[in-house]
C-alpha cells in the first residue's frame, strides 16, 4: 500500500491558488482592455484631424490660399463651402471622415472668427464627442485656439475620450 505522500496529483491548496492566479490575470485583462480601446480611437481622431489639416491645405493651394467657409459659394449655390470642402476633399474617391466611436460622419461646427469665437472655451463639458471646432483667425495655444492676425489661418479642436480636448492649426 502507497502512503500519502507518493501519491500523485495536485492538492486542492494548490488548484485554488492556479485559479486565483489566473483570476488575477483576467481581471487585469478586462481592466486595461476599454482604456486601451479608448487611447486607440483617440488616435484614430488625432488621425483624422491631420488628414483634415493637410486637406485643407490642398484645398487652400487650390483656392487661391482662401480657407472654406459656412456661407454660401458666391455662385449662388445653397450648399456651404465647408460642405463641399468635406465631400470633395475628406470624403473623395469613398473615404470616410467618421467619428470612431459611432460611427457616423463627424459634425462640423464652424466658426467664422476667432476673436469673437475663441472665448468660448473647448475644454470641459461643452465640447462634445464627435464635433469638430473649426476657427478661423486662429492658432493653437495647447488645447484652446487663440486668435492671430491673417484670415488664412484655421485652428480646428476636438474632444478626446481619454481626457482633453486635441487642437491642431494650419
Amino acid at each position: 500500500m502507497k502512503n500519502k505522500s507518493q501519491r500523485k496529483g495536485f492538492t486542492i491548496i494548490e488548484v485554488v491558488l492556479v485559479l486565483a492566479i489566473a483570476g488575477l490575470i483576467f481581471l487585469m485583462v478586462f481592466v486595461a482592455l476599454p482604456a486601451l480601446q479608448r487611447s486607440q480611437r483617440d488616435t484614430q481622431r488625432r488621425d483624422d484631424m491631420a488628414r483634415f489639416l493637410s486637406q485643407l491645405n490642398q484645398y487652400q493651394a487650390n483656392n487661391n490660399g482662401q480657407v472654406p467657409s459656412d456661407k454660401g459659394s458666391s455662385d449662388g449655390e445653397k450648399k456651404s463651402k465647408f460642405t463641399s470642402f468635406i465631400s470633395d476633399y475628406l470624403q473623395a474617391g469613398g473615404d470616410t471622415f467618421n467619428d470612431p466611436s459611432t460611427g457616423s460622419v463627424y459634425t462640423i461646427a464652424s466658426f467664422t472668427d476667432c476673436s469673437q469665437a475663441c472665448s468660448q472655451k473647448t475644454t470641459g463639458d461643452d465640447a462634445k464627442m464627435g464635433i469638430i471646432s473649426v476657427y478661423s483667425n486662429a492658432t493653437c495655444d495647447g488645447e484652446d485656439p487663440t486668435y492671430v492676425q491673417g484670415n488664412r489661418k484655421i485652428a480646428i479642436t476636438i474632444k478626446l475620450e481619454g481626457a482633453g480636448v486635441y487642437c491642431g492649426h494650419n
